[in-house]
């Protein structure tokens, strides 16, 4: 105020700056001047320009005091990784690619290039990057390629407030790009833009590699943790419980494809159960089976059945069959691992079973069956909201859901896998060869998932017979015998359902599937507890001409010759 010779002018003016500091200059005002580029100062309004106000932006002001909280204007958009994350150790993989990437910033300055972090394990990539940061004294920040606006001037107000924060701190950023579409343009621009004229320490985190025309980006491939590096990780955290499980820990390792964290939480988890009507191993087995679950529920339809053995209905040659798959999961550890078929070549590990046969006939119950005897989850595959008619749409959606079941081992259902695994047509125009690309693709990923993998088909000669030559085990599934439909009525009425004089051996010589006998079963139940009496072959009568009308199929008089209708 003395200095203006105004008592009520108690702050410092643009006017008074340019008068009394050295060298005065109006390119202040330009956005390019260091003041205003870094957003030091703020410069009011006022009646004249001279007469504008100044003062320090709130965060410089902070910084000066001593106070060196992260700027508001980031708050909530850029956060710490967890501590938990952080104290997980990491195996040696992990540790020698934490010395190969700290090679790219042996010196931090502008030049340095952006790190890339490719894989699905989202948490061993922030401790990868958190480590990294460490040895060079600074602290990871994580923010997701979400928050980056679609504006570009509000994205570059972004990145400065950002790279200032970086020079204040000395702080690292770590862009999550796992939560976005890649393949979709919009996205991908938005993300290069930001980055490519990004001048503080940067590394970006993705499933897929992100590249830019303008910026150099080094890309590490993160693998998940190996068979012998899950299997130690068990032991270290399991300690004297190792020796109750009986050797489950190698199958623990081989059927689940855990990271470091998840087996902890595992063992913790075991450690603090109080539940002593459930044995150690199958109280594992069920939380590692439930891991995937989240991943997987938005991708495809588990499905819940109590089908047994005892159910499915099946000549002696194709129920074998299906033995030996169960057979071929419970063993895959000790053939894969001990006696060392993984050794030279992981890929082609899989199991990929083809059912075939007529609507009915009992695939998906077959399915069913094997997911309760290895105590694994089912889960079908909606093809309507996997194949896309935009290019590279379809792969993405498959790569989401093979990823998902790796974690958990789940078995998966293609239900009229002939829609989607149909023959590769000859190249005509860009809609054949993009249809071309799907297949490829599934044949590769078939082949490279640890996991079963159950094709349902009507038309087994549609498939494609690259196919054929990949699938381990092949199914058929017939249309039921006079003899099989009898023992299918034996067994379809659960022994809660009031029955009287049911003749089994009549009833076979109804011509349907298996399918359809449950359909007629479950109407004729629901029509005679609507008419307040036991289930009566009057009942399964009118069940059945209401299941043939559908089937728009003639109910011959051979079928229901000598019913006896009470």
């Amino acid at each position: 105020a003395k200095a203006q010779l105004n008592p009520e002018r108690s702050y410092p003016t643009l006017g008074l700056a340019l008068s009394i500091l050295p060298e005065p200059d109006f390119n202040v005002l330009s956005k390019e001047n260091t003041l205003q580029y870094w957003n030091l100062i703020e410069i009011g309004t006022g009646f004249a320009l001279t007469q504008a106000p100044i003062r320090l932006d709130k965060r410089i002001l902070g910084y000066l005091l001593g106070n060196n909280c992260l700027d508001e204007k980031l708050l909530g958009i850029v956060t710490s990784i967890s501590s938990e994350i952080k104290q997980i150790p990491l195996t040696s993989t992990y540790q020698n690619l934490i010395e190969e990437i700290s090679f790219f910033w042996t010196t931090i300055n502008i030049n340095i290039p952006i790190l890339q972090l490719c894989g699905s394990e989202l948490a061993t990539k922030y401790q990868i990057a958190a480590q990294v940061s460490e040895k060079f004294n600074r602290q990871i920040k994580v923010m997701s390629a979400t928050a980056i606006p679609s504006n570009l001037n509000q994205s570059y107000q972004l990145k400065q407030c950002w790279e200032r924060e970086a020079i204040l701190t000395g702080n690292v950023l770590l862009l999550d790009c796992d939560h976005i579409s890649l393949s979709e343009p919009s996205q991908l621009i938005r993300i290069n833009q930001f980055i490519e004229n990004f001048y503080s320490p940067l590394i970006i985190s993705s499933q897929t590699r992100i590249n830019t025309e303008k910026r150099t980006i080094v890309s590490f491939d993160i693998p998940p943790l190996s068979y012998q590096e899950q299997k130690t990780l068990w032991q270290t955290h399991l300690g004297p419980a190792t020796q109750e499980l009986n050797g489950q820990v190698v199958t623990l390792a081989s059927q689940f494809n855990l990271n470091a964290a998840t087996i902890k939480t595992a063992c913790l988890q075991l450690n603090n159960s109080s539940d002593i009507s459930t044995s150690i191993s199958e109280k594992l087995w069920n939380f590692c089976r439930i891991q995937a679950r989240p991943k997987l529920e938005d991708l495809a339809q588990r499905i819940e059945t109590s089908a047994s053995w005892d159910d499915l209905i099946l000549p002696d040659l194709e129920k074998t069959t299906l033995q030996e798959i169960t057979a071929h999961l419970r063993q895959r550890a000790k053939v894969y691992e001990e006696w060392g078929f993984a050794g030279k070549e992981r890929r082609g590990l899989g199991i990929t079973a083809l059912f075939s046969g007529q609507s009915g006939t009992g695939k998906t119950m077959a399915a069913g069956v094997l997911a309760n005897t290895l105590n694994l989850d089912l889960y079908r595959i909606d093809l309507s909201s996997v194949v896309s008619k935009y290019i590279g749409e379809t792969e993405k959606n498959l790569r989401k859901i093979f990823d998902a079941a790796e974690t958990g081992g789940a078995i998966l259902l293609f239900d009229e896998a002939d829609a989607l695994f149909g023959k590769r047509t000859e190249v005509k125009d860009s809609h054949d060869r993009h249809a071309n690309v799907e297949v490829s693709y599934l044949l590769q990923r078939m082949e490279a998932y640890q996991g079963l993998a159950i094709l349902t088909t009507n038309l087994k000669n549609a498939l494609d017979s690259a196919f054929m030559r990949r699938i381990r085990f092949v199914v058929p599934f017939p249309f039921p015998d006079a003899k099989a439909r009898m023992e299918i009525w034996r067994r379809i009425f659960p022994v809660q359902t009031p029955t009287q004089n049911l003749d089994f051996k009549k009833l076979s010589y109804l011509n349907v599937t298996g399918g359809n006998i449950r359909n007629i079963a479950l109407n004729a139940a629901m029509l005679a507890a609507d008419a307040n009496e036991v289930v009566k072959m009057k009942h399964i009568l009118q069940a059945a001409k209401s299941e043939y009308l559908k089937l728009d199929k003639p109910l011959a008089d051979s079928e229901i010759r000598n019913w006896v209708l009470e």
